[in-house]
């Protein structure tokens, strides 16, 4: 069975090292033999997390969208930004609204459950923005999906990128093929893929 992995940035800002990150991850996702999806989450605009507005219309059909889109892969990639050492509230409202379904069609839809995640981060710090990848650890697992342990964080992000989009240091192109690879594994041993 060919592995479908969903890959999409926690940032929708043009030129965020984020994205590079992301880039980074289809090709090496592609390499491994994985049928990739890649989104951004500007294609799926939410109005801020609001439990009024939810009894009064019901989740958002952009996150109905998301929720079918996760469902419809085997694992999904996340490569994060770190925003006060934390997850950014792009990302972060995009998964408190998917958690809030419930029923899709009349039936039960939990499209986050169960499912397999691979994340990675980056900055121009240091860290490469991994202390954000504990708080998005936290809220995934909180939603009962199943994060892999490995994780990819790239420092000094305005550096780190070739002209090919590849990482400059092999180290972190060795993190990311792990991080690949184990998202691979899992997604396989975990598949509750629902097709459209």
């Amino acid at each position: 069975m060919v592995p479908k992995i969903l890959v999409f940035a926690g940032s929708i800002r043009t030129g965020a090292f984020s994205v590079r990150t992301a880039d980074a991850a289809m090709k090496e996702l592609a390499l491994q033999g994985a049928d990739i999806t890649r989104i951004s989450l500007a294609d799926y605009p939410l109005p801020i997390m609001d439990q009024d507005l939810e009894r009064e219309k019901g989740v958002p059909e952009s996150a109905m969208r998301l929720g079918r889109m996760i469902a419809a892969h085997d694992g999904v990639l996340i490569a994060s930004p770190e925003y006060n050492s934390s997850i950014p509230p792009l990302l972060k409202n995009s998964l408190d609204w998917v958690s809030r379904i419930r029923r899709d069609n009349g039936r039960a839809f939990a499209p986050l459950s169960g499912k397999a995640f691979g994340l990675c981060s980056s900055s121009d710090g240091g860290f490469g923005g991994a202390r954000g990848l504990y708080h998005l650890r936290s809220v995934l697992m909180a939603c009962r999906a199943e994060i892999v342990t490995p994780q990819c964080s790239v420092p000094r992000a305005s550096e780190a990128f070739d002209e090919e989009g590849g990482f400059r240091d092999e180290r972190l192109r060795q993190s990311m093929e792990t991080v690949c690879r184990t998202l691979i594994e899992r997604a396989l041993m975990l598949s509750t893929r629902v097709e459209p």
